[in-house]
This record gives structure tokens, sequence and C-alpha cells, in this order.
């Protein structure tokens, strides 16, 4: 479980909370639960590196609030507009037995061990997140589905995945799919017959002695010399005639 460390704020204007940020810090604030709101800062440096990080809005995080932990969900980021800076962050007090809406993102292992794979199979990825409903102290990491064996047809549905039984999917109704392997999209070009390959080179032979007769120019034979062979050019090149 990832940790971040934060300190009570007391600000009453826009103006504080202006130097907060130009201190390289952000503003949030923690709710839920029976207790109040409570404002907190945090190091912007820290907090955009758990953002960096996979899936920040669905893993739970210890705040050490003035020497004090406690366990909350981010469920909200503001950035500024101009710089994508995080400027304010909603923290959810993670309470035992409170059921709330996240979404967990699906993870997908031993693809090597994929036999429609390796046949050139391709994994259509339909839902890279499902939203559950569940209690805030059993929210999972993340769906687990194994391709072991796997091959092309085969289809992941949320009734492949194990989960407790309070977390549910808020989709209720139809076994929704998550995932397929599909065959393969891209078609090798058929190669051409030999004999439209001789024709057309004998076609382009053609097209050249065309045009070399239209130029008035000829093929030079045994014993001719063009204009200019038998002396030198004094012409001097472009980049040397103006300097």
């Amino acid at each position: 479980m990832n940790s971040l460390e934060a300190s009570t704020r007391n600000n009453t204007t826009k103006g504080q909370l202006t130097k907060i940020r130009e201190s390289g810090d952000v503003p949030a604030i923690i709710y839920g639960g029976k207790e109040e709101n409570q404002k907190i800062t945090i190091s912007k440096k820290l907090l955009k590196f758990l953002i960096d990080k996979e899936n920040f809005l669905s893993n739970i995080i210890t705040l050490k609030v003035d020497g004090k932990d406690q366990n909350v969900l981010p469920r909200e980021v503001k950035y500024h507009i101009i710089s994508d800076e995080p400027t304010h962050v909603d923290f959810l007090r993670v309470l035992p037995g409170v059921k709330i809406k996240i979404e967990v993102p699906v993870n997908f292992i031993n693809h090597e061990k994929s036999p429609g794979l390796k046949r050139g199979g391709v994994l259509n990825i339909v839902r890279r997140k499902v939203e559950l409903k569940c209690p805030s102290e059993k929210i999972p990491e993340n769906l687990t589905i194994n391709l072991d064996g796997v091959d092309i047809g085969e289809s992941f549905k949320i009734s492949s995945i194990k989960l407790d039984a309070d977390v549910v999917p808020t989709i209720q109704g139809r076994d929704f799919v998550i995932a397929t392997l599909a065959a393969p999209t891209v078609m090798k070009e058929p190669e051409k017959p030999a004999e439209a390959e001789a024709t057309e080179g004998e076609e382009g032979a053609e097209g050249t002695e065309a045009a070399a007769a239209a130029d008035g120019d000829k093929p030079a034979t045994e014993g001719e010399k063009k204009d200019g062979d038998d002396k030198k050019s004094t012409d001097k090149k472009p980049s040397e005639e103006k300097k």
C-alpha cells in the first residue's frame, strides 16, 4: 500500500490556496463517514509520482496526517487547464462496511502460453476496466485473466472472473464480454502470376524505347561519339560563378 505525508491547512481565501500551490504543495480534502471533512496539503512532487503509477484512482493510500495514519481512496484529481499540473485532490475515507463504486483495471497474464496468440491471433480487449460495487476495504487491485492455453475463438466474460460474494459488477442482468481472442485480421496479398510479371516487363521496355525515339536520342553505336565528347567543358560550376 502506498503512503503519503500530509499536513492540515486552515486557509480561507483563494490567495492562500495560490500560495500553497506556489510553495510546491497541493491542497486536498478528506471526506466520508461521520467525521468532518478535513483540509490537508500534500507534496506535489510525491503526488505526481503516485499519479504516474498505474491505477492511482483505484488504489488505497495511507495518508499520514500530522503523524496519524488513515486509509483513503483517491476519488478525483483536478488539473490546471494549461500546465496540466495537479491542483486539488479529493480523498474518500476507507471505512469498514461502507460500499463504494470503483473502476478496477483488468490484467492479462501468460501471453506467451497462449496457442492462439502464437498462431497470430489478436487479443481484442473490450473492457480495460470494470466498474464494481464493493466494501471499501475489499477493493481488488485488478481483475486477472489467465491466457494460458487459450486459443483463437475463445472469449472472456465477467462470469469467468472469481469475485468475493460482496464484490459485484455494477452491470447486472447480463454476462458481458471483457475480451476475445480473434483470428488475424491482416491478410497476405496474393502473388502475381509469372506470366503477368513478364508482360509488364515487356511493356516497360517498349515504353522506354518509344520515349527515347520521341526525344531524338538513340543509344550510341560502336564508333560513334556524342557532341562534346572530344572537348572538355570550361564552364564554371554554379557555385563558383559568383562569390
